[in-house]
């Protein structure tokens, strides 16, 4: 049976609050158990930093998405040799680098997708901000050139990068679908065409959310439709701290972002069923 994962981004669970207080690796590991979900997503890039990591997730089960921005081919052997030896579900890969033409992104592509399938490790190219992805036409042309790329959907910052007018008219619906037939993996974040990442638990937000949740059925609706019976795929709740979530006059955040995963990590599965 085709399962749906639910992964918490480790970045997400930074509070940056004005009162100085974090808290420790452990304690947002044992939240995140705690609370049911099938793993995290954290950075793949420092030995020692991934080597604490596995320390803190010994006993939990949780599985674990690898982050890495890397600029060169060269940049991805690291996080695979570190996801060799500390398994993990996939590598998400954004790739650090802007460049303004299609032929000249097509050799670092087809450079880490040889170095994955050489390691045998799952390499998702996410759809993001500042990086060789930023923009829905260019990543649209890139899926022209390589049309078997297989892409982590983060489609927030693709509505706030073109600024779809609401409602969004079939002509942005199709380009977004065409992203969703590649997508292997999902990031969980809900954006306005104004803000990248908007307080879903606002009753007057709700048809953005609304948005996201139907794109995210049209994606699981294509995985499901091309996926082994046997697949599971990792849906990432990423709603990030500040800047990414909005502050109000105190300098924090407007609502609780973790009770805001919660939800939509809800939203999300009944989607699913």
């Amino acid at each position: 049976m085709q399962k749906l994962l639910f992964f918490q981004s480790l970045w997400a669970m930074e509070r940056r609050h004005t009162d100085g207080h974090e808290r420790s690796l452990a304690e947002n590991i044992a939240m995140i158990a705690e609370a049911g979900f099938d793993g995290v997503s954290a950075h793949y890039t420092k030995r020692a930093d991934v080597r604490t990591l596995d320390e803190a997730l010994r006993g939990t089960g949780l599985g674990i998405e690898g982050v890495c921005f890397p600029r060169t081919v060269e940049d991805l052997r690291l996080p695979l040799e570190l996801a060799a030896e500390y398994p993990v579900r996939h590598i998400n890969l954004q790739p650090d680098i802007r460049l303004r033409r299609v032929e000249d992104c097509l050799p670092l592509l087809d450079g880490w997708m040889a170095l994955a399938e050489q390691a045998g490790i799952p390499v998702f190219i996410e759809t993001h901000r500042d990086r060789m992805t930023t923009d829905l036409f260019f990543t649209l042309d890139l899926l022209d050139r390589r049309p078997d790329l297989p892409l982590l959907a983060d489609l927030s910052h693709f509505l706030v990068g073109r600024e779809f007018a609401f409602p969004v008219e079939e002509e942005n619906h199709a380009l977004i679908r065409r992203i969703l037939e590649n997508a292997k993996a999902f990031h969980g974040r809900v954006a306005s065409r104004e803000q990248v990442q908007i307080e879903i638990s606002f009753p007057h937000h709700r048809p953005w959310l609304d948005l996201f949740l139907n794109w995210w059925d049209d994606g699981f609706r294509h995985w499901r439709a091309n996926a082994a019976e046997d697949a599971e795929l990792v849906f990432t709740c990423e709603l990030g701290p500040k800047p990414y979530a909005i502050t109000g006059r105190d300098g924090n955040d407007t609502t609780d972002r973790w009770a805001e995963a919660l939800m939509l990590r809800q939203e999300v599965r009944a989607l699913w069923k």
